[in-house]
């Protein structure tokens, strides 16, 4: 959303006027406040109005492509993009990509080593940080919470093949 500041987003919030009972203005339109059920609908709107634009330098950067920027252009595009660091964001898409094998019930110690944590605890602090649960908590929960982060970057014909 390039006409809002990104450091004003992270960890804050922005109030936006009421345009009405359920609704705000945004950029000079009124808005329905999204929810659980319209949210792609929201996200396809700010995405045909231009408010939420993509960058490509990210997208390349997040598939592992190689990039003709220096590292430290790409950290900063990364931090101006998404109010988050290139490393936060991995850690963000491992912990989803763990909390996928746990709620498909692979063991925790399977987990740590198909995802890459060092040990256990690594795990359950990583979790508990993006996810706010631990792994024991994923693993057994029968009806969980849908997730918003999308596991992009791993197979899961790789997983199915190693477990």
């Amino acid at each position: 959303m390039p006409h809002l500041q990104t450091d004003v987003l992270v960890n804050d919030a922005i109030t936006f006027p009421q345009a009405a009972v359920n609704s705000f203005w945004l950029q000079g339109s009124g808005w329905e406040i999204p929810n659980f059920d319209n949210i792609e609908t929201f996200v396809t709107r700010l995405i045909n109005d231009e408010l939420l634009v993509h960058d490509s330098l990210i997208a390349s950067a997040l598939k592992g492509q190689a990039t003709d920027v220096s590292p430290r252009t790409l950290e900063r595009r990364f931090v101006r993009s998404t109010g988050l660091t290139h490393g936060t964001i991995s850690q963000i898409e491992r912990a989803a990509w763990a909390t996928t094998l746990l709620r498909r019930g692979t063991s925790i110690l399977d987990t740590v080593e198909l995802a890459g944590y060092a040990d256990q605890p690594h795990l359950t602090r990583s979790l508990k940080r993006f996810i706010g649960q631990t792994p024991t908590r994923l693993g057994v929960d029968s009806n969980p919470m849908p997730m918003s982060i999308e596991t992009t970057y791993y197979e899961t014909s790789d997983v199915n093949q190693e477990i």
